[in-house]
């Protein structure tokens, strides 16, 4: 099987979406890399972590997770 997408680089969002394309799997290794951040603040907080500050970073994974979630986003694909 084989795909062909092809884009008019001189139509402005030809162009746009031309880069985004290139630039997808750096967006994916970024997400990936907050997803790792984000599991590591809230499984291995440190002693002395404030219960403010490790709520904030479960809602913040719950957020980041219910938006991958809500576009179908699998970041180990």
């Amino acid at each position: 099987m084989e795909a062909i997408i092809k884009f008019d680089l001189h139509e402005p969002d030809d162009a746009r979406e031309h880069k985004r394309m290139l630039k997808a799997i750096d967006m994916q290794m970024v997400l990936w890399d907050i997803s790792q951040e984000l599991r590591a603040k809230i499984k291995y907080a440190p002693d002395g972590t404030s219960e403010d500050t490790y709520k904030a970073y479960e809602e913040i994974s719950d957020f980041f997770y219910g938006k991958l979630n809500e576009y179908s986003i699998d970041l180990d694909l």
